[in-house]
């Protein structure tokens, strides 16, 4: 099933919503380990990167998915790097705009991707200081399953 496309309000409450108390190497493993079980239950061809400043601390790449998507990743992470916000939220804006990034961003397109799939990792009192990302779905469904694998995760860290 296809999620329905979030406005503009949607994306940034999800931002505001999913800001967590900590994020460390053992947390990137179990949202990592999280997403990659989600992925496996849905048959999901998709690859999985979650970085802390410019460190990588979890790679997954699913059966089905390619070298193509880690490129994706790069290009979408790199969005959430300059913008401080997600890849689906910085398109969308865009789009809002009757534009698009390519055409109006003024950033190489092989280096920036605007499209779904990447989320800030951030952390209360210190901002973004991360990104988690996934490629290999329709924009709008790679956006959802890290969305639902950030508020699953965070629900444990409120626990």
């Amino acid at each position: 099933m296809t999620p329905t496309a979030p406005t503009i309000s949607e994306l940034i409450a999800q931002e505001r919503r999913l800001t967590l108390p900590h994020f460390g190497h053992d947390d990137a493993y179990a949202l990592g380990d999280l997403l990659v079980s989600m992925a496996r239950q849905r048959h999901a061809p998709v690859a999985i990167d979650i970085r802390r400043g410019a460190q990588q601390l979890f790679h997954a790449a699913l059966p089905g998915s390619s070298a193509d998507n880690d490129a994706w990743i790069d290009r979408k992470r790199k969005v959430v790097e300059r913008y401080g916000e997600s890849s689906y939220l910085v398109g969308t804006r865009f789009r809002a705009k009757g534009t698009t990034f390519e055409d109006s961003s003024r950033l190489d397109p092989r280096v920036y991707a605007a499209h779904g799939g990447s989320f800030p990792i951030a952390v209360e009192g210190a901002g973004v200081i991360g990104s988690v990302t996934v490629s290999g779905l329709p924009q709008a469904e790679d956006h959802a399953l890290v969305v639902e694998a950030l508020e699953r995760f965070a629900a444990t860290l409120a626990a």
